[in-house]
């Protein structure tokens, strides 16, 4: 994709969330679906309209996230709704830390323990502050929202049997399987 001019914005519901150690389930409607290891932030306040300066005393603490993405349905549909929305697609984990500077952690996915994204959070397009200003002003943030930031370069497909790690600095390894629905 192009550099956007401004973050782009997608909900995934509730469902979608699962913990380090549990599947990922394989949708049978795609045939493509992609692994996206991100840094997440956890909210800690209700908040609107925040400044970017003022971000940080709202934050909870961070987690590893995998937006693990329908490529071939989002490429379809044009929006991204239906391909980041499969139950089990959006794992986090291992843990929420606190103590960790966001703009400069080292973040790796690895599947089946080969390097497949490589980056620092130093390199986002927008930085976590960023992300939240701009979220807030268009919506209210509550307690235990967890937004997404982006993932780095280096995206690309999982198979049924594959285990994807998302590990970042300071925070740990979050580590699903991906499995066929039975």
């Amino acid at each position: 994709m192009p550099i956007p001019d401004h973050p782009i914005m997608f909900l995934k519901p509730p469902t979608t969330v699962i913990g380090s150690g549990q599947e990922i389930i394989y949708p049978p409607q795609s045939k493509n679906v992609h692994y996206e290891g991100e840094l997440a932030i956890v909210i800690k306040d209700k908040i609107k309209n925040i400044s970017k300066e003022e971000a940080p005393k709202h934050i909870k603490g961070y987690t590893c996230a995998n937006d693990v993405t329908a490529r071939d349905l989002q490429n379809i549909d044009g929006q991204w709704t239906r391909a980041k929305s499969f139950d089990t697609f959006c794992p986090l984990g291992p843990r929420v830390e606190s103590h960790v500077d966001p703009t400069n952690l080292k973040i790796r996915t690895k599947v089946n323990g080969k390097i497949k994204q490589d980056s620092n959070t130093s390199n986002m397009i927008f930085n976590v502050y960023e992300l939240i200003s701009f979220v807030s002003s268009v919506m209210t943030l509550l307690p235990g929202d967890i937004m997404i930031t982006g993932t780095p370069p280096g995206v690309g497909p999982l198979r049924v049997g594959d285990t994807v790690e998302i590990e970042i600095e300071g925070i740990g390894t979050l580590s699903n399987k991906v499995v066929k629905k039975q």
